[in-house]
């Protein structure tokens, strides 16, 4: 019997036990670059990625049943954020500069990670953090001014609160799809009555499965030709909604995450900022905990403005306002704001765009599918995509989003490539 590991001991990448106060020794690879960085000769392919894993294996935190690793993207919000808050506190100009800088940085990271197809924890701490971040400036740096009343936090931290209970059901399952992959651990492992991989294949299961739903009609109707044409427009429809990684016909409007591997019900986007997909279990509290951090963060921007600029109107304080660089509690209040103001316009747009395709009822992933094929048309302003599948009253189609799970048109549902 293996002896349990202490607080400070964890299996490395290798199966071996290590210890974290070894965490600089045995790294042949790093003494090696070392040694021909100083001789000035080049490293070998591949030694900075294994240098590199090896840092990140080691980097953990000792834990009760032994040390557990933590996700390196998850620090540089919690360092940068109030490093580059507090800097732009100091003048007015390096608050123009640093707060213009980082949406620019945040989208270049977004798109760098997108187009690796990689997954990161970096929106979602930067989101977290800056929540708590914001909360801390508030209470310490506004509240004790005395201009803000106590059923007035009271509101501000509810609205926090119920942000993130809703955050927290967000990130719970979208509509993971399982398939029968007897096995074969991979996360769509699970049942949905399609047959086993090994009796599938690629093409063989899929004319199983096609087969498969059509057997009832077939006791219904003798006719040979009617039985043929079913079976031939269910082989389309089949190879339509076949997905070849998780090995499974997907149900109407269901798509494949590339980022997470796996398909989902009613798949509308992969949000980097829950760090998981937004499907048809979890779209209507993605849509709440939006609508929530909205309403918090502009009562908190409004109370703010209120407090460092008094008597002007909030609009008009967010542009102008005389002396606020006088002092330093003042001036980092205000680039808070800003930051805060940044935040919920970006937020406020991608909400702007989910009510809209609720109303429409098309999905993100189906209107980028749309405008691929160009099978689609832009509507207001092109905000909106009609992909002209899925069309109903607003009233229809909110009634369907407030009740997934209902019978719904059937869509085509192709995978994004």
């Amino acid at each position: 019997m293996e002896e349990p590991l202490c607080c400070c001991e964890y299996i490395d990448r290798s199966g071996e036990k290590n210890h974290l106060v070894a965490c600089c020794c045995d790294c042949e690879d790093l003494d090696e670059g070392c040694e021909r960085w100083l001789t000035c000769r080049s490293l070998p392919p591949g030694t900075l990625e294994r240098i590199a894993d090896t840092i990140l294996d080691r980097f953990r935190i000792p834990w009760l049943k032994g040390a557990i690793k933590i996700n390196i993207t998850l620090l540089p919000p919690l360092v940068l954020l109030p490093v580059f808050l507090h800097v732009a506190a100091l003048h007015f100009l390096l608050a123009l500069v640093i707060l213009t800088s980082l949406p620019v940085v945040v989208l270049w990271y977004y798109y760098l990670t997108h187009r690796r197809k990689g997954r990161t924890l970096f929106f979602l701490s930067l989101g977290l953090f800056s929540l708590g971040y914001m909360y801390y400036v508030f209470l310490w740096e506004v509240v004790p001014r005395g201009h803000v009343g106590y059923i007035q936090v009271v509101i501000l931290t509810c609205g926090l609160i119920l942000m993130l209970v809703a955050l927290s059901q967000a990130k719970r399952d979208p509509g993971y799809l399982a398939s029968q992959m007897s096995n074969d651990k991979s996360p769509c492992q699970g049942s949905n009555g399609l047959p086993n991989r090994k009796v599938l294949g690629s093409s063989n299961g899929l004319h199983g499965a096609a087969v498969s739903g059509i057997a009832s009609c077939h006791a219904k109707n003798d006719d040979a030709k009617g039985y043929s044409r079913m079976l031939a427009e269910g082989l389309d429809r089949a190879k339509e909604d076949w997905c070849t990684k998780c090995q499974l016909i997907r149900p109407p409007r269901a798509g494949h995450c590339r980022l997470c591997g796996i398909c989902v019900r009613r798949l509308d986007h992969h949000c980097v900022w829950i760090n998981s997909c937004v499907g048809e279990r979890n779209h209507r509290a993605f849509i709440l905990a939006l609508s929530l951090f909205l309403l918090t963060s502009v009562y908190g921007i409004t109370l703010t403005l209120d407090t460092i600029c008094r008597g002007q109107n909030m609009f008009i304080a967010l542009f102008y306002c005389p002396g606020t660089y006088a002092d330093y509690s003042s001036a980092l209040s205000f680039t808070c704001v800003w930051y805060c103001a940044i935040v919920t316009a970006g937020m406020g747009y991608i909400l702007l765009i989910q009510l809209l395709n609720i109303s429409y009822n098309v999905t993100e992933r189906e209107a980028r599918l749309a405008l691929r094929e160009d099978a689609g048309r832009r509507l207001l302003g092109g905000i909106v995509v009609d992909t002209g599948k899925c069309t109903g009253s607003p009233g229809y189609n909110w009634g369907q989003f407030l009740t997934l799970g209902s019978p719904t048109p059937r869509c085509s549902a192709e995978d994004i490539v």
